[in-house]
Order: C-alpha cells, then structure tokens, then sequence
C-alpha cells in the first residue's frame, strides 16, 4: 500500500545557460550558471504486466504546479499559464496524452538519466495495511477514519497485458443503510496500451475512476480543448514578463510564438470490467483538538 503523499521525486538541475532564442528559457530567471532542486509528491499509479514474457513497467503520477518563474520575488506565475505535470518510472519521463486519441506510435522514451545531474524517485509504504473485498468492511473502514487506497485490475486479451492502477481513494460516498459505497477520485493515470514497447510504456492519459462494486469500474478521460476565437484574446495575453520574449526579435526558433496555455476538459468514458480491492490503514496520526 503506498504512501502516496509522503512519495517524491527529486531532480537536481543542470547548470542554467543561454538559451539560443529565449530570454527566460524553461522560466528560469535566475543567474547563469545556477542549478536548482525540485520536488513533488506522487499522487496514482500504475503497473503493466506482460502476461507472456513478464516484464512490466511501474508509472508514477506527480504532483502538478502551474508554469511559473523560478525562482523570482515577484511575478511567479507566468501568464498565459499551463500545468507542470510529470508521469515517470524510475527511469524515464513518459509522455501525457493531451487528447484520448493522440497517437503514440512515434512516441521516443525520454530517459531521467541525462537531463539531470541526480534525482531520487523515493517510494514510501504504510507499515501495515489489511485488504477489504467487502461493502461492510469498506464502510466500516471510511467511518473509522481509516486510510484507504484502491487497486483495480483489468487486462486486455489481446494484447495479453494486465493493468493495476493504485490510487489513494480520496472521496469516497456511502448508503450505511444499504450497504453500498461509491468512489469518485482522482487524478489517476492509465497507460496507452498502444504505446507498449519492449516492457515499457510510452504514454499515459490523465484520468478520474469511479466504481460502487468490486468487478467493474469507469474512467473519465482528460482532454485539451480549443477556445472560442472571442476567448483567446485573454487566455494568450501575457501578464508580467513573457515567456516567449526573444532574445533577439530578428531570430525565431521554428513555431514561435510557442503555445504557453492550456483548457482541458474530462469527456471519454471507457467501461472497463475489473477485479477492485481495498488497502485499508489505520490512520495512526495525532487528532487536532478542538
């Protein structure tokens, strides 16, 4: 069962230098020369098993933040603004799809090892945790303040694959009379079954889960999506410094001005038959008094 909130990644930045076009490359306005550290917690994953050969690939989603100027006294957020948001094994960045049906067949594996003088993908576990399989234990767990996650399996036939999402079940509701329960939560990532290379995996989408049993379960997939032209006038107008200030307004890099936003939406339904079980511990930190 893993501690979602006390798992992070780490990465110590190479020396910042000249961009070639860019007057704040990646955000950086700093001095050059300077090498940074950043952190961020975990928040799902997932793992893929090759049911034939064995092999299989872990993926960690990590906490987001908004595009931002690093690291600065004032103006911090940059403007348009998008999200930082990375998907990672112990090895490799993997790709977020920005639509359902992005294709992945030309996807290339972006390595950890190289683009940072060091990181840490430090991946904690609950001491003791128990699995429930029942509506009543569920129940009773949530009402006992109990710490719960959710693991929830399918495979594709297929391709011979076995999927195992784990997520922190972050809402959850409950009918004590009835004896019924129903998870609503994310964010989670589930991989691109296409993307499958060699035991690895080379995209994900961002998703939410909800499921009320223990054999099925429905994913809601995340999506970019393209304003109305009377919308884009205040969704790309920079506020403060601009990201895509040139160095030299007579040198473009190719697709300058580089797209700085983002508006998403959750719409793709998948309905996926699954075998869901519960990760109970018992939630052993200090109560606030009143």
């Amino acid at each position: 069962m893993i501690n979602y909130s006390s798992s992070t990644f780490t990465w110590k930045s190479k020396s910042f230098k000249e961009d070639a076009y860019y007057k704040y490359p990646g955000g950086f306005v700093g001095s050059l020369g300077e090498k940074y550290h950043v952190r961020f917690n975990t928040q799902s994953s997932f793992i893929i098993l090759d049911e034939k050969s064995k092999k299989y690939d872990e993926v960690f989603l990590g906490s987001p933040c908004r595009s931002e100027y690093t690291i600065a006294k004032d103006n911090l957020f940059q403007v348009p603004s998008n999200e930082f948001r990375m998907a990672l094994t112990n090895k490799n960045k993997v790709n977020i799809a920005s639509k359902p049906n992005d294709n992945a067949s030309d996807i290339n594996f972006s390595k950890l090892e190289g683009n940072y003088i060091d990181y840490k993908l430090d991946i904690r576990e609950y001491n003791n945790h128990i699995e429930l399989k029942k509506e009543h234990e569920v129940i009773k767990a949530t009402l006992n303040g109990d710490l719960l996650n959710a693991k929830c399996s399918y495979k594709d036939e297929l391709l011979g694959l076995t999927v195992t999402l784990e997520f922190p079940v972050n809402l959850i509701n409950l009918n004590y009379d009835e004896n019924e329960f129903q998870v609503c939560t994310g964010p989670i990532i589930v991989p691109d079954l296409s993307s499958w290379k060699i035991g690895k995996t080379g995209q994900v989408f961002l998703a939410h889960v909800a499921f009320s049993s223990f054999n099925y379960i429905e994913l809601i997939l995340r999506r970019n999506v393209k304003p109305e032209n009377s919308e884009m006038e205040w969704i790309t107008k920079p506020i403060g410094l601009n990201r895509n200030e040139l160095i030299n307004p007579d040198k473009t890099p190719p697709l300058h001005p580089e797209k700085r936003w983002e508006v998403t939406t959750y719409n793709e339904v998948w309905k996926i038959k699954s075998i869901n079980v519960f990760l109970s511990s018992q939630n052993e930190y200090i109560k606030r008094k009143d």
